[in-house]
């Protein structure tokens, strides 16, 4: 896989995309080790149904643009939940209430954050 489209650079991508249009605890993930379906996990919230299409929506477009194949999007008819599969990555954006609910985070409690805050995590030696 190329830089341009590798696991890393397209959940870059799909974080700013999700920051342009002020998405909320933005987390990416590094999943690899526990699943061969994708690397990158990123989740992120929105403040209302408008929202979450709005940032998944942008997501889309900048993966599209980045030259990133998007293999299917979930949920947008609703606006709830909407899931960005973009192949090595798949993004999550939730109303807070859902994302409480279901707690990707814990459920994929053996993951590596990636990024979260704004940061860069360090990656493990």
């Amino acid at each position: 896989m190329s830089e341009a489209h590798s696991s890393e650079h397209l959940a870059r991508i799909a974080v700013a995309a999700l920051e342009d249009v002020k998405g909320k605890d933005i987390l990416v993930l590094d999943v690899g080790h526990l699943t061969s379906m994708f690397d990158r996990m990123v989740l992120a919230s929105g403040d209302s149904t408008r929202q979450v299409k709005a940032l998944a929506d942008n997501v889309v477009e900048k993966l599209k643009q980045a030259g990133a194949e998007i293999l299917g999007v979930e949920g947008e008819q609703v606006g709830e939940w909407v899931l960005v599969d973009a192949g090595g990555v798949v993004v999550h954006v939730m109303h807070p209430a859902v994302r409480l609910h279901y707690n990707l985070e814990e459920l994929w409690g053996a993951a590596r954050k990636a990024r979260q805050a704004g940061h860069a995590a360090p990656r493990p030696q």
